[in-house]
């Protein structure tokens, strides 16, 4: 059982990863919503911890409303969290999460959060036999620190959460949708998203992160730009290089490029709330994350006399910046 599991959710991220893991893992799944106007931002990231000793062992549930920047955290027993080893269906509590619905029932301090969601036009990074995801060929690798997986870079949400018995629609908004497992986060990492350009189904995704590799370190990225029903991909296992590489201010100016296309992104913070992440021992790791953040992009062809392909701002975006950020800047 343990041997087909094992190639079973190498092809398929979405799914619960930690079966038969009991010490030092975690897990979680990002959604972040957005209403048609966005005027409404949130993300709900349902999870589970195990620590070194069983107190520590707890699954989660993890809202940051991105208007207001207040950050909520629900803890529950480890018993109450339930996941299919076949399928993308997660049961925490009362609420329920997979790729295509979400049904929230979860009340904490100063939360209560119930609702209905539906997922439609999901647009996951694609899944190959040789490249099972955005990790490329290192989904293969074991005992890595911390795996990633994108879920849906954009999709239609259909529905209704209502927060301490406030409605608020979310039909014709948009949605993001990814995941991370493993032991811990990076000790340093950058990580930008925005699927809200002028030209709709428009979506990037920028992950940064410093990488420890047998023995040593290594500043490891993920970069993917879907448009025009095209996924233009940037990583450290493509072969792409990062060119310039700036943070000041927790403003963020990258440049990555291969042998076909240059992309650049200056991404700018505004407001942010503090999330939980883990930091190998506990849910202690403080994460300032801003749902409101704006990103600058322009892909170009280098082959084809800098013609632009792509040039446009995204709005609501997601942006980190944590850890010791020059470890990964040198």
């Amino acid at each position: 059982m343990r041997f087909l599991y094992f190639f079973k959710k190498i092809w398929q991220p979405e799914i619960y990863q930690g079966h038969f893991k009991k010490k030092n893992y975690f897990e979680g799944w990002y959604y972040k919503l957005a209403d048609a106007s966005g005027e409404q931002l949130f993300a709900i990231i349902p999870g589970i911890f195990y620590g070194n000793s069983e107190e520590d062992h707890h699954a989660f549930i993890q809202v940051l409303d991105g208007k207001q920047r207040k950050p909520f955290y629900i803890r529950y027993d480890i018993h109450e969290f339930t996941a299919s080893s076949h399928t993308f269906e997660v049961t925490i509590g009362n609420s329920y999460f997979s790729g295509d619905k979400m049904i929230l029932d979860l009340s904490g301090p100063d939360l209560k959060l119930q609702g209905e969601m539906v997922f439609c036009d999901l647009k996951p990074w694609p899944v190959t036999l040789t490249s099972p995801g955005i990790m490329g060929w290192y989904a293969w690798v074991p005992f890595m620190e911390c795996y990633h997986g994108v879920l849906s870079f954009d999709h239609l949400i259909n529905g209704t959460i209502i927060i301490n018995d406030e409605p608020v629609p979310l039909t014709g908004g948009r949605g993001y949708m990814e995941k991370d497992w493993g032991i811990s986060f990076p000790s340093a990492w950058v990580w930008l998203q925005s699927n809200h350009f002028a030209s709709p189904g428009t979506s990037v995704m920028v992950s940064v992160a410093k990488i420890p590799w047998r023995g040593h370190f290594f500043r490891g990225f993920i970069m993917g730009l879907w448009h025009h029903h095209t996924l233009y991909k940037f990583a450290t296992y493509t072969g792409a290089q990062i060119t310039s590489f700036q943070v000041r201010n927790e403003d963020v100016f990258l440049v990555v490029e291969d042998k076909k296309y240059r992309i650049e992104i200056r991404a700018r913070n505004s407001d942010y709330g503090l999330l939980l992440g883990p930091d190998g021992k506990n849910m202690a790791l403080k994460v300032a994350e801003s749902l409101t953040a704006t990103l600058q992009v322009r892909l170009v062809s280098v082959r084809d006399r800098e013609d632009v392909i792509f040039e446009g701002t995204g709005v609501h975006g997601g942006m980190e910046v944590g850890g010791k950020i020059e470890e990964i800047l040198n």
